[in-house]
């Protein structure tokens, strides 16, 4: 074979090699607005490899979450089950070992933890911002919250309600000996697709931080996500991109959970996430008493609005990425009072964000 020739394959087969790696496929960045002098960071803390339940090695994480558009991840193996042990040995700080360098190279946040397994109740908590897991591999249950907390762990409550049947009652006296020791500070009241209302009810009652994860233990279909089918995240409003910002702020309760369409979280970052992401022109088009009313939407979140006053369409979608349109009344002196709830906004069980806009057609 020539030099040439020789020469170019070699330049082919590095240049195969780099388009298979993460750095080269593509990555979806996700639209939704940083607020209040904060950078809304898309996290989901809940997630499992072969290290326990999970189905892949910790670095294809690492890749789905990057091409998901994620900022950062935390690796949650099980402590107390690993039923691929009799093919991969128990290290729990492993997994995030394995991951940490490929994190790393894509500029994905990485987060050491784990989650504590136990039967309901007490269930299921994860543990994360840990320096050592192997401190909370221990028999007795409390013995291990505050191992947990003797790392200065922020630790939330998985899935509070996944195996209660209807409406049976999920939240016992050990939850409310955790939150009054300070053991837990944060609820996991959603995860995956599953939502429980009287979880995010209590979570809002003690002033606990709202957390929404994954818990994807088979390999994601990246092809398949986009904004109407992502998985479920935590929107933390940080200071800045860090692991300590991250922290901070989730101690501070500056979340925002998204789950399918649904943005769920208290009211004032609700608020401001929505008028981050609107941009509404003044009516036009002024016709005797209409006018038109043009709304652009510039987040990946469809923005679901039910009337409440008496002017506008009963019902409107302002569609992600995109501009609607639509006449309004207007009174004698052009003005619009526009009154919606935009109920995809839940700012507690079953209540959504209520806006109002007056504005003035020439």
């Amino acid at each position: 074979m020539k030099r040439s020739s020789l020469l170019s394959v070699v330049c082919l087969v590095c240049l195969l090699a780099v388009l298979a790696g993460p750095v080269a496929a593509q990555r979806r960045e996700i639209r939704i607005p940083d607020i209040l002098g904060y950078r809304t960071l898309k996290c989901d803390f809940h997630m499992h490899t072969v290290f326990s339940d999970g189905l892949v090695w910790p670095t294809v994480r690492v890749d789905e979450a990057w091409r998901e558009g994620l900022d950062a991840i935390c690796i949650s193996d099980h402590i107390e089950y690993q039923p691929h042990k009799a093919d991969i040995p128990t290290n729990h700080n492993r997994p995030y070992e394995v991951a940490l360098e490929r994190a790393k190279k894509v500029g994905l946040l990485l987060i050491r933890g784990a989650e504590i397994t136990r039967e309901t109740p007490p269930g299921h908590f994860n543990a994360i911002f840990l320096e050592d897991i192997n401190p909370l591999d221990t028999k007795e249950f409390m013995d291990v919250m505050k191992a947990a907390r003797a790392q200065d762990a922020f630790v939330f409550w998985n899935h509070p309600g996944w195996k209660a049947k209807g409406d049976e009652n999920y939240i016992f006296p050990i939850h409310e000996e955790l939150r009054s020791a300070g053991l837990i500070q944060g609820v996991e009241f959603s995860n995956g697709r599953g939502y429980w209302a009287a979880a995010h009810a209590w979570a809002m009652k003690h002033n606990l931080t709202f957390v929404g994860n994954s818990d994807i233990h088979a390999p994601a279909d990246n092809d398949q996500i986009n904004p109407a089918n992502h998985r479920t995240m935590t929107l933390v409003l940080a200071r800045e991109k860090t692991i300590p910002a991250i922290r901070e702020a989730l101690f501070d309760r500056r979340t925002v959970v998204w789950q399918g369409n649904n943005l769920i979280g208290r009211r004032a970052y609700l608020e401001a996430l929505f008028m981050a992401s609107i941009e509404v022109e003044q009516p036009h088009h002024r016709h005797q008493d209409t006018a038109r009313i043009s709304i652009t939407n510039t987040s990946d979140v469809d923005f679901e609005c039910q009337r409440t006053g008496t002017v506008g369409p009963e019902k409107v979608v302002l569609p992600a990425g995109e501009r609607a349109q639509f006449r309004v009344t207007v009174n004698e002196n052009g003005w619009a009072h526009l009154a919606y709830t935009i109920t995809n906004l839940v700012t507690a069980p079953g209540e959504g964000l209520d806006v109002e806009y007056m504005l003035y057609a020439e």
